[in-house]
């Protein structure tokens, strides 16, 4: 929440594969994705990575409590062309989750608008009425004890999607300081990990798949 103090891991950044056009890293869980408001949340994924690659360019986030793959771009027509595969849903993105409870079916889609929740920002909400078309995939792996791992594939790629969505079918992602109560929220972290990412290369327009181990 905001009123939490910001210590973020201080690890070297973990590169998964970097070239002339992109780098992929793994973001540790804690860590803001660009720099927060404030000079207190200045540290963030690309300010580490700009003291590496001083040419480094935003294409996508993730939370700040989710770890996983992230891509980065080194020149503009990469930080271009990536950015139209996010918006044009050309990307695969596969997540695994520990949510409460054991989830009944084995696979499912979620398919409910959602909304800032104004008043208790950044909270998101489902809204039918204003709520922008927000669709996820997901694939039960097995059941743990009060517990199930799940693989979750958004469709888009609305803020806090994956885990208001999985609110709203009566399985919150354990350790979500957000949006869990009582036991679920008992976790060392939010249990939200960005296993990989599919995409086209900028410049060699070949499919490749980066994958980041679950620390989970």
């Amino acid at each position: 929440m905001s009123d939490m103090v910001y210590a973020p891991p201080p690890d070297t950044p973990v590169i998964l594969h970097q070239d002339e056009d992109v780098v992929f890293v793994d973001k540790p869980a804690g860590l803001l994705s660009v720099p927060g408001r404030g000079p207190d949340k200045s540290d963030c994924m690309i300010a580490r990575l700009a003291r590496i690659y001083p040419e480094i360019l935003l294409v996508h986030r993730l939370d700040q409590d989710t770890s996983g793959v992230m891509v980065f771009a080194r020149t503009a027509a990469a930080q271009r062309h990536l950015g139209q595969q996010f918006e044009t849903r050309k990307t695969r993105k596969y997540y695994i989750a520990r949510v409460a409870g054991h989830v009944g079916e084995t696979e499912g889609h979620v398919d409910l608008p959602l909304i800032v929740d104004w008043p208790n920002r950044p909270l998101q909400k489902v809204c039918h009425e204003t709520g922008r078309p927000a669709q996820t995939d997901w694939k039960l792996i097995r059941h743990e004890q009060g517990a199930s791992r799940l693989r979750l594939m958004p469709v888009t790629g609305r803020s806090h999607q994956l885990r208001v969505h999985m609110l709203a079918i009566g399985h919150v992602i354990l350790g979500d300081t957000l949006y869990a109560t009582g036991d679920a929220l008992d976790h060392p972290r939010l249990m939200l990990h960005a296993q990989s990412l599919r995409l086209k290369h900028p410049a060699t327009g070949h499919s490749m798949t980066i994958t980041a181990p679950v620390p989970f």
